[in-house]
Order: structure tokens, then C-alpha cells, then sequence
């Protein structure tokens, strides 16, 4: 399912977003050989695929929103941060409000003509720092598409870490399932999902 076109001026802030994805450093595979596509690029594409079928209705802001979610990530690792439980909410607030401001400057940039109206260009960094999670339908949506990518995407290389034991797997499952919404968590147990994360989701929702 499509989601609805856009305006050329958010075709160009799309096109611009994922021009800066492309200066990602770190690689996975793609259809042209092994580590040849950035990979916040290949990120970006899987929430917007995630979106089409989570909210087909999706506003523009909505869609600029899931499309720069990780803006620029690589250039805050989580390795700049310690390796601790504090640590990791420090790093994910600085990259949410980096992301934020960084998303809004592009969309204010010359080169996207007619320019966005500036109270746009601040919605879409809000729903990029999950302002009002528990109020705001479309930063819902967002947090659903981020989960749904996870499971998707960086479920079965997240666990094969070596600091990654069962335990620990199921918690991180059952604080994503907390997250999710009724819509979200449908998709998530339709997905076409490998055995061992389909054991380990299972373990997290009889826990829950």
C-alpha cells in the first residue's frame, strides 16, 4: 500500500534527508555486493516501508519524521558513551535532540523551494525527539515503526552478540511489546520472523 504522495518541496527535504543517510561510514549488504550500502540509508528505506503498512494515511511530516529518525546517528556511537545503563539514556537523549535539531535546519535549508512552513519543520522534529509519546497519535505511529524495524531488521544480530544472554533478550523483547500499540503489535506477530525470535517473542509475552 502507497503511502500519499508528497509535495515536491517534501520530495526534495525526503531527497536531501536521504542524501545525508548516505554519508553513513558503515555499510551492509546490498543488491550491488556485500557492504555497499550506507547503512542508515538502508534503515531510513525499511521505516518508510514499515510505515506504508502501519499508517497508510501518513501526514508528510510523518513521513519526513520516520525517514530521519537515526539523522546522522553515526557521527554520536554509543561508544562515546559508558557502556552502563545511564550511559545508554544519556546517548539516546543526546541523539534524539541532535537528530531533532539537525532534521529541522535541513528543512529550513534554501535548497527545498517553495521553503516549509516553519511551525512543519518543528513538528517533524518533535515527532524525530517523541515529544508527547504518550499523547500523540502520529508519535505513536513513529514508535511503532522504529519497533516493527527492530524486530524486521536488527532482531537476529542484536541477540547473536556476545554480551546478549536469553534473559536479557527477552527483557529487551518485552519492553519493545510495551511500547507498541494493538496495530503495531498485530504487524509484529505477522511478520515473517526466524525461529529463534519467534521462541524468544513468545518467552517475552508469557512474561508479560
Amino acid at each position: 500500500m502507497a503511502l500519499p504522495s508528497l509535495s515536491p518541496a517534501h520530495e526534495q527535504a525526503l531527497r536531501l534527508i536521504d542524501e545525508a543517510h548516505s554519508e553513513d561510514p558503515n555499510k551492509v549488504d546490498g543488491p550491488n555486493g556485500p557492504k555497499t550500502v550506507p547503512y542508515e540509508l538502508h534503515y531510513a528505506q525499511k521505516m518508510t516501508r514499515w510505515l506504508q503498512s502501519r499508517c497508510p494515511e501518513a501526514s508528510p511530516a510523518l513521513q519526513l519524521a520516520c525517514r530521519a529518525q537515526h539523522f546522522r546517528r553515526w557521527e554520536l556511537p554509543r561508544s562515546a558513551f559508558p557502556m552502563t545503563r545511564p550511559g545508554y539514556l544519556t546517548w539516546r537523549a543526546k541523539q534524539k535532540s541532535q537528530a531533532a535539531s539537525r532534521v529541522s535546519a535541513l528543512l529550513s535549508s534554501p535548497a527545498i523551494q517553495p521553503a516549509l512552513p516553519a511551525d512543519e519543520c518543528e513538528r517533524v522534529a518533535a515527532l524525530v525527539r517523541k515529544d508527547g509519546l504518550s499523547t500523540d497519535g502520529e508519535t505513536q505511529v513513529l514508535e511503532d515503526v522504529a519497533c516493527l524495524v527492530f524486530l524486521d531488521d536488527q532482531f537476529d544480530d542484536f541477540e547473536a552478540k556476545a554480551e546478549m544472554d536469553e534473559d536479557k533478550m527477552v527483557g529487551i523483547l518485552r519492553k519493545t511489546w510495551g511500547k507498541m500499540t494493538d496495530e503495531g503489535k498485530k504487524l509484529a506477530l505477522a511478520m515473517d520472523l526466524s525461529e529463534r525470535a519467534k521462541v524468544l517473542i513468545a518467552k517475552a509475552l508469557e512474561a508479560s
